[in-house]
């Protein structure tokens, strides 16, 4: 539905360089990355508030390059709505299709479409000021869907609403997507909303693309450290790696060797989650071709799970429930097996690791 072909601008710091894209019909495409990557623009250059230097746009096989945004059929809505304060809830909500100047029975039906979509009726006499983050948002969302645009692009849509109704906006936003069948791109920065909405997702660093795919791709085989590191990999090892057999044999700069499933030799580096790491007090029958002795050296709680951060003769952290790691009664100084599969380990050439 959507192509970016080599696109490229500057807008004071901040720059985009060389991106090219390609978002499906009906999808529901993230785009990740750190403050300063350039994330925002990209969405801006998409909607038409901004012409790009060098690079095309296409929309359904079309160019929109040099299109008006209002031209675009594309929807946005921002981290702070940018609802108009003067206007009630319905007056943002038809603001967009007056300026259409369609008749005033469609406009009147869009807007009570939007009201039963979003669940907004009681609010259409309001003001924005009396309205919650989420009423905000529903609001802001309400705006840009009323349009019918091909693609609605979110810029943090969630970055200011509390946990819970942050997790409710999430499946208002699934829900949407189904009855609406609309395209959605959003930036955030929140992997609660990968995990919950995401089809594909792209990370960008200092201005241009460095991966893109499948959700689960992307996370299981990262293009390189910075993509491991921004995406919170906990286990990330430098080493040599030799062929054998069927796998490779890595060697760290400390510490014991280690199988991994991968073609791949010379330096490297092997990235390995943190849930794939099994520990137990004693070895124990598996398929899995690791099987590490270690001493845990930290504990670090956090809601239901636990990280457990083992001396293997190379830091290595495995992610336990509270009853497994009270089961395993670990603390400081426990002696323990970290056992895991070659297949759980990607490895990645030295030279392409960022």
């Amino acid at each position: 539905m959507l192509r970016i072909e080599s696109l490229s601008i500057t807008l004071g710091e901040f720059s985009v360089r060389d991106v090219s894209l390609e978002i499906h019909s009906d999808e529901y495409f993230i785009i990740l990355g750190p403050t300063g990557a350039g994330k925002t623009i990209l969405l801006e250059t998409i909607a038409g508030i901004h012409v790009p230097h060098n690079g095309r746009i296409f929309l359904d096989g079309e160019e929109i390059t040099a299109r008006e945004p209002r031209e675009r059929n594309i929807g946005m809505v921002y981290q702070d709505y940018m609802l108009f304060p003067h206007l009630t809830v319905e007056e943002n909500i038809a603001f967009g299709l007056h300026r259409k100047k369609i008749s005033r029975d469609e406009l009147q039906d869009r807007v009570q479409e939007m009201y039963g979509l979003m669940e907004i009726g009681h609010l259409a006499k309001r003001y924005p000021v009396t309205l919650s983050g989420g009423e905000l948002q529903r609001v802001a969302l309400a705006r840009a869907l009323v349009l019918r645009p091909a693609i609605l692009l979110l810029d943090e849509p969630m970055s200011a609403l509390d946990s819970r109704t942050r997790e409710r906006m999430r499946r208002e936003l699934l829900r949407i997507r189904r009855v609406t069948g609309t395209t959605i791109v959003q930036i955030t920065h929140h992997f609660d909303d990968v995990f919950a909405l995401a089809d594909r997702i792209a990370i960008m660093r200092e201005g241009t693309m460095v991966q893109a795919g499948e959700t689960s791709d992307v996370f299981l085989h990262p293009a390189d450290t910075f993509v491991a590191e921004f995406l919170g990999i906990s286990n990330i090892i430098r080493g040599q790696s030799q062929s054998e057999g069927n796998t490779v044999r890595i060697t760290p700069a400390r510490g014991p060797a280690f199988a991994a499933a991968s073609p791949v030799t010379g330096d490297v580096v092997a990235t390995l989650h943190a849930e794939d790491v099994i520990l137990s007090k004693a070895p124990f029958d598996s398929s899995a071709r690791n099987c590490l002795p270690g001493t845990v050296t930290e504990i670090v709680s956090s809601g239901g799970t636990v990280q457990v951060i083992l001396d293997a003769g190379f830091p290595l952290t495995a992610l336990l429930t509270r009853e497994s790691c009270r089961d395993l009664d670990l603390k400081q100084g426990s002696g323990v097996y970290a056992t895991f599969k070659a297949t759980a380990v990607h490895v990645m050439p030295v030279n392409d690791s960022g």
